[in-house]
């Protein structure tokens, strides 16, 4: 089940990360503002998907 999560976690890093490519290609004054707001959202993701798959490899560890 947490397997579901940590892909879901990883796809939204993922779509963030192309949103962030996508949006260095604009022109205008709040493409930075627009970044660093990609850029936090970025690293909160990341965090969720690494924790996610620490709590699946403690799970999966105490199976064995």
């Amino acid at each position: 089940m947490i397997n579901y999560f940590i892909l879901a976690a990883v796809a939204a890093t993922a779509l963030v990360v192309l949103l962030g490519v996508l949006n260095m290609g604009r022109s205008g004054e709040k493409r930075g503002i627009t970044s660093n707001r990609l850029m936090r959202l970025r690293i909160l993701f990341q965090a969720i998907a690494i924790a996610l798959v620490m709590i699946g490899l403690a799970f999966g560890m105490k199976g064995s």
